[in-house]
């Protein structure tokens, strides 16, 4: 709705300015923004005498303002500066009083008084100093918007309040969002207190400001200003993923308390700093700057460069455990940086572990789209299968170039092509991002990527400034320097890895895990869950294998969150996640995390009762594939406008690339039966070694479309229309447009909104195509127990 205040505004600056070099008309709309604020400091700027005006409070306009003298009530020397005052106010949200009054009365400065106790200044009659006059021409806000806390918005206003006088300081806003300007507002606070002349505090991480913090260690016993900053940073930081409920959030205080000293070790756990209990250096530079002390230990490193035998040994001498490698060259430019045949040997030779990632430029945001994203998915995967990496390598997806806020909905599409690309390609990869703190956190709530590659050492990065690490990071780049190794040197940059995060890969072209490997991996991991003492054993084992893919935010709303404490548990005693299965009646690799992922679906919420509905644990399994193959067949409706033949054509067919393969049915059907034999009482480690020991394998589709659907194509049918249209549960109609516009991009149409009779072609392709494959199986039943009849009678 449009502010009459603001329009007037917007129609007066306009009017007033319109002819001026260098001005910029704003939008009439009676909608407050930064066009308005930029107009009305350029009318302020021609006022002042400053020609051409630009859009921009800068230093010169401040020294022109300050040269005004007192504005205080009464004010009088320019009636249009008193206008440009009055109309900011009403655009900043106060009353600016009547535009037609020409001094500056006692209704304006009331309102500067308000604006000001809001700021966490002191009232003084409403006198308009020139950095006040600055604030009243910005977009920043003073009280606290939708998201904030009180307890940074306390925190901004202490540092307003005490600081704001200081030559290089400005008054940030009070909205009680930790953001690029608050983190510059405390660095400069910082460098104030430490004994920087305040004309040298320029909120910069140099070598004045890093001596200065190593000086001022807190700790127990410690109060004043130093515990203030340094508390203050801490609030900005929480909370801390992981961390127990009463310690991941702490307080603005001067003093050291329990509180503080809890949270503090947290921080450095979570941080993969040494857990001191103390604001030492290195915490200190990890609570304010993403690279942290680049100095620090780190055992990951990544490089453009060739890894050489030599270079390798060198690496494993200094420390490295971990390197990043390119996978690609870039399409145009970039230089050589990928692979080279046989220098995987040498770095696992020498002990290294590697992580792959794929760049082709990511420098610019033109180049961040669906169509690109669903490209790239696809070229990492076929490089990582010439590589041969294995089943389950997390790919990180590079966004090599600080971008803003206002580019994440281009990122995250292009991410959601990326996981379409890698879908289409049988789901062998997973995806991780590498980039700012920011571009790691948004790609990863909207996208769910396993890990965040964190782009720390570009610290003034926008994305890194006034962002906190982001809950699922893994490798943070902290420092470039060039290696010596002899007369050879390379270029390597220094990783910090998080403990139990992404482990890299120590060998390629791994044997597919024979079906004897996962039942005793699930033997060991149901022991683990009784000795462990807490839940149910079956749950907690198919916990375990959720971990990677399945245990989000948008899991956790689906049908549970996981066990974390057991996660840690199993693997401090010796667990193991496997990544591929080799299926013993098809001679298939299917995948064991999405196998278990749709048994807990159906153990923790089962299927209705009548048949013919679906709710959220059917989109663990075969739902969530089927709004997933939804997306596949709008991308390709040019080529098939027919969503039955879609289905008969494309889906669970051997050798055929899709979303919805043969190796996803697998995996839905027997996650499905493994969960109705837990749900009968059958321990998990029993009913796997019956169904892939046994005959269970072999008639797992017939069984799974009896037990699930009745053996009725019109039944399955009925409860995919239902699932693909149910728009009462948010939970899954959030979650089907999610999975739809990530394999479709934007534009699809969703499965609710498309004409009814073509969806319904749609669900009887799905149907008759389960059919299919069961009545397949059917056929090829006896010939398997003919063929294994004797060591089936051996065994009775």
């Amino acid at each position: 709705m449009a502010d009459e205040k603001v329009l007037e505004a917007q129609k007066w600056v306009n009017a007033t300015y319109g002819g001026v070099t260098g001005y910029t008309k704003c939008p009439e709309d009676g909608q407050t923004g930064w066009a308005t604020m930029y107009s009305l400091t350029m009318g302020l700027q021609h006022e002042l005498g400053i020609s051409p005006v630009v859009a921009n409070f800068g230093d010169g306009t401040l020294s022109k303002v300050a040269a005004l003298g007192t504005i205080g009530i009464g004010w009088n020397k320019n009636d249009n500066i008193v206008k440009i005052l009055r109309h900011g106010l009403f655009c900043k949200g106060y009353w600016g009083g009547d535009t037609g009054v020409s001094s500056f009365d006692p209704v304006a400065a009331s309102s500067v008084d308000q604006m000001k106790e809001n700021m966490g200044l002191a009232k003084d009659g409403g006198v308009v100093q020139p950095k006040v006059f600055k604030a009243i021409l910005n977009m920043d806000a003073y009280v606290v918007l939708a998201g904030g806390t009180e307890k940074v918005h306390e925190i901004q206003q202490w540092l307003n309040g005490r600081y704001w006088g200081k030559s290089t300081f400005y008054i940030g806003p009070t909205d009680g969002h930790y953001s690029r300007d608050v983190q510059q507002a405390l660095m400069k606070a910082i460098q104030i207190e430490i004994g920087i002349p305040e004309n040298q505090a320029t909120g910069n991480f140099g070598a004045g400001t890093q001596a200065g913090l190593k000086a001022n260690t807190v700790g127990p016993g410690s109060s004043g200003i130093f515990m203030q900053l340094f508390s203050a940073a801490c609030v900005f930081n929480e909370p801390v993923p992981g961390a127990a409920e009463d310690d991941q959030r702490t307080h603005f205080t001067d003093s050291w308390d329990s509180d503080i000293d809890g949270w503090v070790r947290e921080f450095q756990y979570f941080s993969a700093l040494e857990v001191t209990g103390r604001g030492d250096y290195r915490t200190w530079a990890q609570l304010l700057v993403s690279m942290g002390d680049p100095d620090r230990p780190a055992t990951g490193s990544d490089t453009a460069y060739t890894i050489t035998p030599s270079r390798a040994q060198k690496m494993v001498a200094d420390g490295y455990m971990y390197v990043g490698r390119y996978l690609n060259e870039a399409s145009a430019g970039g230089g050589s940086k990928m692979l080279e045949e046989g220098e995987l040997d040498d770095i696992f030779a020498a002990g290294l572990r590697v992580f792959p990632i794929f760049q082709d430029n990511g420098r610019s945001l033109d180049e961040y789209n669906w169509p690109n994203g669903y490209a790239h998915g696809r070229w990492a995967h076929d490089q990582a299968v010439h590589f041969g990496f294995n089943r389950g390598t997390v790919i990180y997806f590079a966004v090599d170039y600080d971008a803003t806020v206002a580019d994440m909905p281009k990122i995250i599409d292009y991410f959601r092509g990326v996981s379409s690309g890698l879908s289409s390609k049988g789901k062998r990869y997973l995806f991780g991002v590498y980039g700012s703190r920011n571009v790691c956190t948004q790609v990863t709530q909207e996208t769910y990527a396993t890990y965040s590659f964190v782009s720390g050492m570009s610290w003034g990065f926008s994305g890194n400034l006034g962002f906190p690490l982001p809950a699922n990071w893994s490798f943070n780049q902290i420092k470039e320097y060039q290696v010596t190794n002899g007369s050879d040197t390379f270029w390597l940059d220094r990783d910090v890895r998080r403990p139990k995060s992404d482990n890299g890969q120590n060998s390629v072209n791994r044997p597919v895990s024979p079906a004897a490997e996962f039942i005793a991996n699930i033997d060991k991991l149901y022991g683990l869950a009784q000795s462990y003492g807490k839940g149910d054993p079956n749950r907690l084992a198919t916990d375990y294998y959720r971990q990677l893919r399945y245990s989000g935010t948008q899991w956790q709303a689906l049908i549970a969150g996981v066990d974390w404490s057991f996660i840690d548990y199993a693997n401090d005693n010796g667990a193991e996640l496997l990544s591929d299965l080799n299926d013993p009646f098809t001679g298939l690799t299917v995948g064991p995390q999405h196998l278990l992922a749709t048994a807990a679906g159906q153990l923790i919420k089962p299927a209705s009762s009548d048949r013919h509905t679906a709710n959220e644990g059917d989109v663990a399994g075969w739902a969530g594939d089927l709004m997933t193959f939804y997306g596949e067949w709008r991308r390709d409706s040019d080529s098939y406008a027919s969503g039955y033949t879609y289905c008969t054509e494309r889906m669970a067919k051997i050798g055929v690339e899709s979303s919805f393969a043969i190796g996803d049915l697998i995996e839905d059907a027997d996650g499905f039966l493994l969960a109705e034999k837990m749900r009968a009482g059958t321990p998990i480690n029993k009913a796997v070694r019956d169904h892939y020991e046994g005959t269970g394998g072999a008639t797992r589709f017939q069984d799974y479309v009896a037990q699930r659907f009745g053996s009725s194509a019109s039944t399955a049918s009925d409860a995919a229309y239902a699932i693909l249209t149910n728009t009462t549960n948010l939970i899954i109609s959030g979650g089907r447009a999610y999975l739809v516009l990530s394999t479709a991009g934007e534009g699809v149409i969703l499965p609710h909104l498309l004409p009814s009779d073509k969806l319904r072609e749609y669900c009887n392709g799905f149907a008759d195509s389960l059919m299919a494959r069961a009545g397949l199986e059917a056929r090829s039943q006896a010939k398997y127990l003919a063929n294994h009849a004797e060591s089936f009678s051996k065994e009775s």
